[in-house]
């Protein structure tokens, strides 16, 4: 078992050193050992899926105007911002959809690698406002620009695979490839993952308040909207067994992040 152990250990501590990147804005090193277009890949099916399988509003509709508008004021600063940042590979492979389900009882959002933008109906009375969407869509496309998936995929990788490729891990064991895939998106895990999800979370706060400033939308308007979050979500789980910090940790976050995400503010004149 201590030899199993120590020989995971220097696979990840090897491949942190080989495939280490940066996460832009924080800078924090991450380790993506997975071809992002393999990512897409993968992700597009899953997409298309989920489309085929949930009832989807179509582009007349109010809300799906609101969603598209606001997702391509983001889309449109963070391209310029990884332009002057020489860093447009993290958008490599991009094809940009924003759609909304029909779903009133469920509060979410999501983004998949490759710019595929889903917001749930569900989400809108807590968000009520454009700016506090562009919280919540900053964020998810945030997850998508610093390669979360990716970089939770390569984690399980080596955890579970003992460093085999994706690839090999698809071919050789199927079942063991899906379900690495739908851990690094948060369905099902271990606790280790959870820690590891609570820092993606929080970087994606950071980047998504960034975000969401280039595009026009005070980032201020997180606070409320988080403050909202937390009075309509009832009792919750203790943050150590939950993939996201606590209401009252996420808020506290965002107030010391904001004198940064404001030098980004540019107050939309439309």
């Amino acid at each position: 078992m201590k030899k199993t152990v120590s020989v995971l250990a220097i696979l990840f501590s090897l491949a942190y050193i080989v495939s280490c990147t940066k996460v832009p804005i924080t800078g924090r090193r991450q380790m993506n050992l997975i071809a992002e277009s393999e990512m897409i890949q993968m992700s597009l099916t899953a997409y298309n899926d989920f489309l085929t399988s949930n009832t989807v509003l179509p582009a007349s509709d109010n809300r799906v105007q609101m969603v598209r508008r606001i997702g391509n004021k983001i889309k449109d600063a963070v391209e310029q911002f990884l332009i002057e940042k020489k860093q447009t590979n993290r958008i490599d492979g991009f094809e940009w959809e924003f759609n909304v389900v029909l779903n009133d009882t469920t509060i979410n959002a999501w983004c998949m690698p490759g710019g595929k933008v889903v917001v749930y109906t569900g989400i809108l009375p807590v968000t009520q406002d454009e700016a506090s969407l562009a919280v919540v869509m900053g964020h998810e496309i945030a997850h998508a620009i610093a390669r979360h998936g990716n970089e939770r995929m390569s984690q399980g990788l080596v955890l579970n695979a003992a460093g085999q490729t994706l690839g090999a891990v698809m071919s050789d064991s199927p079942g063991l490839g899906r379900d690495i895939f739908l851990q690094a998106y948060g369905i099902g895990g271990t606790l280790g993952m959870l820690a590891y999800s609570r820092n993606h979370e929080t970087e994606a706060d950071k980047l998504g308040l960034v975000f969401m400033a280039m595009a026009g939308y005070d980032p201020n308007a997180s606070i409320a909207f988080w403050e909202r979050m937390s009075a309509s979500g009832g009792a919750a789980p203790p943050e150590i067994l939950s993939t996201h910090p606590s209401d009252a940790t996420r808020i506290q976050t965002l107030k010391e992040f904001m004198p940064e995400a404001m030098k980004y503010y540019k107050p939309s004149s439309n």
